[in-house]
């Protein structure tokens, strides 16, 4: 290599350089998906509608949570006491979550599935405890489910039903409307709910 060719790539290098860093910039870019995109289990695909449209038929009581679903309620205890006792006849899930819970977040994938599938069958229930509702409907739109959750910020409704203070909680009722167990943690495979379901929500 002559001087001059030497001198003229040396030249270049600066400008190199400035692509170069470009194209990492755009790379990391596109891979952070610009700070839009949603959480993997929503991009996994649940599809709402195509949820309730599967629920389509559910007895008066069931059919009365669908047509809420993924809403956040305003509650009481005493108003939530009275959801339960519409509800007497049916299996019951309540599952206790909060936006900021890791675990709960790990989990409602499961929730969302089976509370699909057996939707028309078990009553399926949310209680948002200790939360925002901003943050709360923001979970919600990444992770929708099938059924209401009921607002409980302060936990009075946890406490009046039984649920322990850390998350998430599961409680189960049978269908005498008898609580029947509550589950500490987070579920952590669909085998162990309907587990679960099938042992203490009939």
């Amino acid at each position: 290599m002559d001087g001059r060719t030497l001198q003229d790539v040396r030249r270049l290098l600066p400008a190199l350089g400035i692509v170069a860093l470009i194209v990492l910039v755009g790379v990391g870019l596109s891979q952070a998906g610009g700070g839009d995109e949603r959480p993997a289990a929503s991009a996994a695909g649940f599809d709402l509608d195509a949820a309730l449209r599967r629920l389509e038929g559910a007895p008066g009581p069931l059919a009365a949570l669908h047509e809420r679903a993924n809403e956040l309620v305003e509650a009481t205890p005493r108003s939530f006491a009275g959801e339960l006792r519409r509800l007497e006849g049916t299996p019951v899930v309540v599952n206790k979550w909060a936006s900021w819970c890791g675990p709960c977040r790990a989990e409602f994938p499961i929730f969302q599935r089976l509370g699909t599938e057996l939707g028309k069958d078990v009553a399926f229930v949310g209680l948002n405890a200790r939360d925002g509702r901003a943050p709360a409907t923001e979970f919600l739109a990444d992770f929708p489910v099938p059924y209401p959750s009921f607002e409980d910020p302060e936990e009075r409704i946890a406490r009046d039903i039984g649920a322990p203070a850390n998350y998430p909680i599961t409680l189960f009722y049978g269908a005498d409307g008898e609580r029947a167990f509550i589950k500490q943690g987070g579920y952590r495979s669909e085998a162990d709910l309907r587990a679960d379901i099938e042992r203490y929500a009939r």
